[in-house]
């Protein structure tokens, strides 16, 4: 028998045992079963947009006094652009006059993205930080000179001790009148 042939027949033999082989069996069935951890939380899409913008300036450099992207920025100065930018909401300059917003005060455990997180790092009660809450537990700001726009998380010991308050700056009603 020539060569050709006798690979031919192997292959056959090859292809023909494929073939009476059994199946593999079926995939095993996943059950979802959902995770309840917190109450439903409204979604917005000025909120997403927020956290978007608040995102896309982490390494910006901070500059005290700044409040763009080419100039840096200083804690206010970043929130200030951040809603003007994505959300076209002015908001006052400074942190003091922030927390004093109208709006509700919201519980750190009922946060959302694009509420305002208010600390007081130089002890005290006073107002002397903020940033934009963007999910799971972190927050963008612009800490201090020398560094830049960095994301943070709020179970750092740091920023426990110096919680103030926050505030929802996006309503739902604000969606009906966009």
């Amino acid at each position: 028998m020539s060569l050709t042939v006798r690979l031919m027949v192997a292959s056959l033999a090859v292809l023909l045992a494929a073939c009476s082989s059994t199946p593999p069996p079926a995939p095993r069935k996943v059950v979802y079963r959902p995770v309840v951890s917190a109450p439903p939380q409204f979604s917005s899409p000025l909120a997403d947009d927020v956290l978007l913008r608040a995102i896309g300036l982490v390494g910006t450099p901070y500059r005290w006094g700044g409040n763009t992207p080419d100039s840096g920025f200083d804690c206010s100065g970043l929130i200030g652009y951040v809603y003007h930018d994505a959300a076209g909401i002015t908001l006052p300059r400074s942190t003091r006059d922030m927390i004093t917003l109208r709006g509700p005060d919201i519980d750190r455990s009922q946060l959302q993205t694009g509420d305002l997180v208010f600390f007081a790092t130089s002890g005290g009660s006073n107002v002397s930080h903020a940033g934009i809450y963007v999910g799971e537990g972190r927050f963008v700001h612009a800490p201090a000179t020398g560094g830049t726009v960095k994301l943070d998380s709020l179970d750092k010991p740091y920023w426990q001790k110096a919680w103030l308050n926050a505030k929802r700056v996006i309503q739902p009603s604000n969606l009906a009148r966009q």
